[in-house]
């Protein structure tokens, strides 16, 4: 009896495999060989007693970053001859933040599976959306406070100082803490950034225009994002994808019907109020008003759930493309969404 239900239990699991593999698109038409080019090592690897000469030679190799370097991250304005702030602000970046390069290199010399992630994901993205130009991709070492992924004007960078692993000093540290509490910054590992560079890309297609939305119509047009999310990595587990922990999904899948009953008779979604988005919609350790298992943002995730169940309404496959454009009211409409 044990086998058969093994044996069942491992049919099931194939059969899903292969349905899963089965609904991709088929982007083998599609060739792109997107690499994620190396700032942080080639401005590491520069000599600290020619600083000035070597941010010369990085500005003819990165012609299309060096500005946002100089500029955003260092803060000391444009690489030319006559900027004085430059070189003092390089020079104590470059000695300050060298220990911490040198941490970071061993969790991040090798970004090749990353790569590998991002170039199926961005031909998945050329196929949904062929008239979207790929950014090109570039690691930087910043500051603790600069983003972990930001679009520039020529290309997606990604911060290191934000993916380098659970133990990492500072993120433990004081100060670490006081500005990434825990439930942020245990998603600080390299895994990660496909997933947010996914999310910059599709913020980039489609830029959020839900600010006036009640927020029953925000969740859902918030969940739009995360459900195309899965579709363009549909091997990142939910739990990448939403950042939630296994626990905090496996409460939400066990209460989604609570949680939305007790959405309703609080009567919150047809609030715009800032505060009634923040505690729904947004990073937090948790939502006030459920069990210390529920996460916070857990809006999109409901968001998420109705447009799932959307999807498995249609009679017919409906592109990414289109669900977008859809509103809120018609995906709930259609959705039929009462879960128990």
């Amino acid at each position: 009896m044990k086998c058969s239900k093994l044996l069942i239990a491992g049919i099931l699991f194939l059969a899903a495999c292969k349905d899963k593999k089965e609904n991709r698109p088929d982007t083998t038409g599609i060739t792109l060989n997107t690499t994620i080019e190396r700032f942080d090592q080639d401005y590491f690897a520069l000599d600290s007693n020619n600083l000035q000469d070597g941010m010369k030679q990085l500005g003819k190799k990165y012609p299309w970053f060096i500005h946002d370097f100089t500029a955003n991250i260092l803060g000391a304005g444009p690489l030319n001859d006559s900027n004085q702030v430059l070189p003092i602000a390089n020079r104590h970046f470059f000695t300050s933040y060298f220990p911490v390069y040198q941490l970071v290199q061993k969790e991040q010399a090798n970004l090749s599976g990353q790569e590998k992630e991002l170039n199926q994901a961005f031909r998945t993205i050329k196929f949904y959306f062929p008239d979207y130009s790929i950014p090109r991709l570039v690691a930087y070492l910043g500051p603790f406070d600069a983003p972990g992924v930001a679009l520039t004007d020529s290309a997606i960078a990604i911060g290191l100082q934000l993916y380098a692993g659970l133990d990492f000093p500072f993120y433990t540290s004081q100060q670490g803490q006081e500005l990434f509490p825990l439930y942020i910054s245990r998603r600080f590992e390299k895994k990660y950034i496909p997933v947010n560079v996914v999310k910059a890309v599709l913020s980039d297609i489609y830029p959020d225009k839900s600010v006036s939305f009640p927020l029953l119509e925000k969740m859902i047009e918030q969940g739009k994002y995360w459900w195309l999310n899965k579709q363009i990595l549909p091997d990142a587990s939910d739990s990448l994808i939403t950042g939630f922990t296994n626990q905090q999904l496996e409460f939400c899948e066990k209460n989604e019907g609570l949680i939305w009953n007790l959405l309703l008779q609080s009567e919150h979604i047809y609030s715009t109020d800032p505060g009634i988005m923040k505690l729904y919609l947004g990073e937090a350790p948790g939502t006030q008003g459920l069990p210390p298992a529920a996460p916070g943002n857990i809006g999109q995730w409901i968001g998420l759930r109705i447009v799932e169940k959307f999807m498995e309404e249609q009679k017919t496959s409906l592109q990414p493309r289109k669900l977008m454009q859809l509103s809120p009211r018609e995906i709930l409409d259609g959705s039929k969404y009462k879960p128990r």
